[in-house]
């Protein structure tokens, strides 16, 4: 063996290279590792804020939902304004809702090992006079929209109020805050990609006729979501409800619904995305003469997120009514929180 000037032999010098190369590989894995994309992530939760809606139906937009140990929670809060007007002639009024209604929603989860969960969620609710009036019309002409309704009629005044069978109109007051039905739920992840949830909402909002179901409701709720092309994540899902008919106008309630919902997450920039998600849902209720109620519910839920790096999120977003003839609500301003 040829001794080495420095008195390492040659030997010696194969030794370290044999073991320092898988150290260096070791380092450029876990560089690689911690320079990788987050693991996948959705949609956020949403719901229809419109109070003739959230009385009936007990679906809404459920994201798959991601394994972690301990409890998990979030809160958002939506605001928005709304105006529904039918007429059978000027002096001749069916249905009108012109509020504006805040939700406050918060929910609670925990896993039961590596498949299953549990959730409760509740929310407070309000409807007011508001003051976003004037704003939303400015709004809608700068998007060359035209609501003849808003324009005409009086600015930020409540008024919820119906009349399906003829005059004169059943008045129903304004809400400054009141406890909304409590929803517990319990779900199963078929992998990484898939989910269903079974909920069952129970009538713990005292608020009344206009305002609460009165009855227990339940859904089921499937969820897809499937990330591609490295920044972009897909989430769609399907839903079947079922809420028993109650009250003044029990015979106008639909007790059967079905929702479609479909959305893209892009994280364009660190942990910064962009989402926007189409909520489709069938008829609340049949035969009113108002197309505000017997129509599809059709919305866009739009805006950015920011996650941190313990994997809190912030949300900030929009919604638009993409079929006016419908119960969705004009605009609505969303936030969030989850963690």
């Amino acid at each position: 063996m040829t001794p080495d000037p420095h008195g390492v032999s040659q030997a010696g010098l194969s030794r370290r290279r044999v073991a320092v190369g898988p150290t260096i590989r070791g380092l450029l894995v876990g560089l690689l590792l911690r320079a990788a994309p987050a693991a996948a992530q959705g949609l956020p939760l949403y719901h229809p804020v419109n109070p003739a809606a959230e009385s009936r139906t007990p679906l809404y937009f459920q994201p798959y939902v991601d394994p972690g140990p301990g409890w998990h929670g979030g809160l958002s809060l939506d605001y928005g304004s709304m105006i529904e007007l039918n007429q059978r002639t000027l002096a001749d009024t069916i249905y009108v809702l012109d509020a504006e209604v805040m939700r406050l929603n918060a929910f609670v989860r925990r896993d039961l090992g590596t498949h299953g969960y549990l959730s409760a969620e509740t929310y407070l609710g309000g409807a007011y006079d508001g003051f976003l009036d004037g704003f939303l019309n400015w709004y809608h002409g700068l998007l060359g929209i035209s609501i003849p309704e808003r324009v005409n009629g009086p600015r930020n005044q409540f008024r919820y109020a119906r009349a399906f069978t003829g005059p004169p109109l059943a008045e129903l007051p304004r809400k400054g805050f009141y406890l909304g039905d409590l929803r517990v739920g319990g779900g199963y992840r078929f992998g990484r990609h898939f989910q269903s949830q079974l909920t069952l909402t129970l009538p713990t909002n005292g608020s009344g006729d206009g305002y609460a179901k009165g009855v227990v409701s339940l859904g089921l709720l499937n969820t897809l979501r499937m990330p591609f092309a490295g920044r972009w994540t897909y989430e769609g899902s399907a839903g079947l409800g079922y809420a028993p008919g109650h009250g003044p106008i029990e015979n106008y309630q639909r007790t059967g619904f079905w929702l479609l919902t479909s959305g893209m997450r892009y994280r364009f920039w660190g942990r910064g995305s962009l989402f926007a998600n189409l909520f489709y849902h069938s008829p609340y209720y049949h035969d009113t003469g108002a197309s505000s109620l017997d129509n599809h519910d059709l919305t866009l839920d739009f805006g950015g997120i920011l996650r941190t790096s313990k994997g809190t999120e912030f949300r900030i977003g929009m919604t638009e009514d993409l079929s006016p003839s419908g119960p969705a609500i004009d605009l609505d301003f969303r936030f969030g929180l989850s963690w």
